[in-house]
């Protein structure tokens, strides 16, 4: 459907040692880092095999079972709700790796197969040592107190609806070709993104199939796609994408892994603007509209004009929660808000 889309950037020749993370970061754009990652271990062996990916990764079980997802041949690999969006087209349960990895084993030259998916499984805690020997050089001072979350995605020919993260995204594409297509985040009116809970992977999601719109339904995803950036991704190659990038995954071979670092510059006393956004629903939204206008100029004025502006006619001992944040005045101002919701 997005066979038009403009192409995602390509960066060659980079070494481990010399991705541009900041820049990569001031750009706030996509671009694929061409077979960056191809000398990883898990790379090589996927040149080989299938089984010889499974059992390399299966020396590194640490026992601990993984949360895998099923889904019946007639979804496509589409991980969704079910027609009556009164629950979810799959089921979800914790299995051990080994015995997961032989389901999808079994089903490798089934071209009606089950959809098989381990998504954003934490790698240190549920293959310890693997990281070791497929890893990135995260030698930028921007790491420092910011250490990268990083998981591991396992599966067959499956689709994760188009939803956004919360962190910038380094996905490492090692077994098998996969698919982005990636919507800034000023689209989010013409993806019709889904309800808040339940979600098929925690996250929103577009209401819309990217392979098979229904423009009746969702008209102005056609303007969604009139921005649209495609990544097609050879095993070896990552992608870098900024946070809030609305992006749709095509795992298109029948046996694919992905390793992905998601992390932020901002401190990590932070809280997630998710409970900003929720809190919002409950005290702004349905409020007239003239009282939402004055919110709106008390919202860019404090918080996204940012800057001085608010406390420099202060002196320094009156500003308050004004001034800037730290992981004290962070926990004190979370203690007063709890107060606050609590009375």
């Amino acid at each position: 459907m997005v066979e038009t889309a403009a192409s995602v950037p390509e960066i060659r020749g980079l070494a481990l040692d010399a991705i541009p993370y900041a820049e990569l970061l001031e750009s706030e754009q996509p671009a694929i880092l061409k077979g960056v990652v191809a000398g990883w271990e898990i790379a090589r062996l996927g040149k080989q095999s299938p089984q010889a990916v499974m059992n390399y990764i299966g020396a590194f079980d640490s026992g601990r079972p993984v949360v895998g997802y099923t889904g019946a041949p007639e979804i496509g690999g589409r991980f969704f709700y079910d027609s009556e969006m009164t629950g979810l087209n799959f089921d979800g349960k914790r299995v051990p790796l080994k015995e997961f990895l032989g389901r999808i084993a079994q089903h490798l030259e089934d071209q009606s197969a089950p959809s098989f998916y381990i998504g954003s499984t934490d790698l240190d805690l549920y293959l310890p040592g693997l990281h070791a020997e497929n890893r990135l050089s995260l030698n930028d001072p921007m790491f420092d107190g910011n250490s990268p979350t990083v998981s591991i995605w396992i599966g067959n020919r499956t689709v994760a609806s188009t939803h956004y993260d919360f962190s910038n995204n380094i996905a490492c594409n090692l077994v098998g070709r996969r698919r982005f297509t990636l919507f800034p985040p000023s689209q989010i009116g013409n993806l019709y993104p889904g309800p808040f809970q339940p979600t098929p992977g925690g996250q929103v999601v577009s209401m819309v199939d990217l392979r098979n719109p229904d423009f009746g339904r969702y008209p102005r995803f056609r303007e969604a796609l009139g921005h649209a950036l495609v990544a097609e991704l050879e095993p070896g190659d990552a992608l870098f994408y900024p946070a809030m990038w609305w992006h749709n995954v095509e795992a298109l071979d029948a046996f694919n892994v992905m390793i992905n670092y998601w992390w932020n510059v901002s401190p990590a006393f932070m809280d997630t603007p998710m409970i900003t956004l929720l809190h919002a629903l409950l005290s702004l939204r349905d409020r007239p509209e003239q009282e939402k206008q004055a919110w709106k100029e008390l919202f860019d004025f404090y918080v996204f004009e940012g800057g001085d502006r608010p406390r420099e006619h202060l002196p320094e001992h009156a500003r308050g929660v004004l001034a800037p944040l730290d992981e004290t005045s962070a926990r004190r101002l979370r203690a007063d808000l709890l107060q606050r919701l609590n009375r």
